[in-house]
C-alpha cells in the first residue's frame, strides 16, 4: 500500500519551503527547464494581483468567522465528496486494491461519518490518499511538459493541465454545477465554497512565498516538487529528486544555478514582479543571497 496520505502536502510544503528560500537556499534547475517563463510571470503577476483584490480577502473572511477545529470538519467534507476523483484514478493506474481502499472510506465516511464532517475511517486504517489524472498520466510514462501558470488557476504543466477536464468528470461538485440551473449560477456555490476553503489553508504559509527571493521560482519549484512526491506516493527516488535540483553528471551545484537564473532575468528584462523595467532601470532586483 502506499504510504504517503493526503496530509502529505501539508507535510511537503515545509520542506520545499525551507529549500526553496531566497538567496542561497534556492534548488531550482537550470532556467532552460521553464521555456515559458516570459508568459508565466505575466499571469503569475495576474493571479497575484486578482487574489490580493478578490479571492484573499474571501478566504481570511472565511477564517475569522469559523474555527480552525470548523475549518478542518469543512476540508474534511470536500475531501470525502471529492473521492470519486481518486478512485476513478487508481482504478486508472491499475491500483485495484487502492480503488477499493479508498472506496471503503468513502463509505464509512458518509454514513458513520456524517457525509465526511468527521473521520472515523483513518481510525480504521482508511487513510486518504488523493490522487488525480495528472499522477495517472505520469504513471503511464507520459512527460512532465514546460511548466506553465494559468489566469485564475495558478501554477500546472502541460501535463497537469489535462487533469482538470477529466477530472470534473468525476467530481461530484463539478456534477453537481453541470447538471442544475439556477438563478444567479447559485449551482457554483458548493464548488466556490470549496476554493475558499482551499485559499484558507495557503493563507499559513503566506511568510514563505513573502520570504522568497523570486516569489514565481518559490510558487514553481515548489509546486513542481510536490507533484514529484504525489506521483511517486511520497518516496521519490533519489535519482529524481537531484535531477529536479538540477544536481546531475556535470556537477552543477546550488550556487551556479542560482547565478543561472540570475543571468536568465537579466539577459530577459526580468523583474521579480514579473514586469519588464523602463528604460534605465535594473532589470532584476537585489541578487544577494
Amino acid at each position: 500500500m502506499r504510504p504517503f496520505n493526503a496530509i502529505r502536502s501539508r507535510r511537503v510544503l515545509p520542506i520545499v519551503a525551507a529549500l526553496l528560500l531566497a538567496g542561497c537556499a534556492t534548488v531550482s534547475p537550470p532556467r532552460t527547464d521553464d521555456p515559458l517563463q516570459n508568459f508565466n510571470r505575466k499571469m503569475y503577476a495576474f493571479n497575484r494581483a486578482a487574489d490580493k483584490v478578490a479571492i484573499r480577502p474571501v478566504a481570511v473572511a472565511y477564517r475569522k468567522v469559523t474555527t480552525p477545529n470548523a475549518r478542518e470538519h469543512i476540508s474534511d467534507f470536500f475531501s470525502n465528496v471529492r473521492l470519486p476523483i481518486t478512485i476513478a484514478n487508481e482504478l486508472l493506474q491499475a491500483h485495484p486494491v487502492d480503488a477499493l481502499k479508498s472506496t471503503g472510506r468513502l463509505a464509512v465516511n458518509s454514513t458513520l461519518g456524517l457525509l465526511g464532517f468527521f473521520d472515523p475511517a483513518s481510525k480504521m486504517k482508511l487513510s486518504l490518499d488523493e490522487t488525480d489524472f495528472g499522477v495517472t498520466l505520469a504513471h503511464w510514462g507520459v512527460p512532465e511538459g514546460p511548466f506553465l501558470v494559468i489566469p485564475f488557476v495558478g501554477p500546472t504543466t502541460t501535463r497537469d493541465i489535462l487533469r482538470m477536464p477529466v477530472d470534473s468528470y468525476f467530481d461530484p461538485l463539478s456534477w453537481y454545477a453541470r447538471e442544475h440551473d439556477f438563478k444567479l449560477h447559485a449551482q457554483y456555490l458548493p464548488s466556490l465554497a470549496y476554493l475558499i476553503t482551499l485559499r484558507s489553508r495557503g493563507i499559513d504559509a503566506e511568510n514563505f512565498l513573502n520570504s522568497a527571493y523570486d516569489p514565481y521560482i518559490f510558487e514553481r519549484d515548489a509546486y513542481r516538487q510536490k507533484r514529484i512526491y504525489e506521483i511517486y506516493h511520497g518516496n521519490p527516488p533519489a535519482s529524481v529528486i537531484e535531477r529536479f535540483q538540477g544536481v546531475g553528471d556535470d556537477g552543477d551545484d546550488i550556487d551556479q544555478l542560482l547565478e543561472q537564473q540570475h543571468a536568465y532575468e537579466k539577459a530577459h528584462g526580468i523583474r521579480n514582479d514579473g514586469s519588464t523595467p523602463r528604460s534605465g532601470e535594473p532589470a532584476s532586483g537585489s541578487t544577494s543571497g
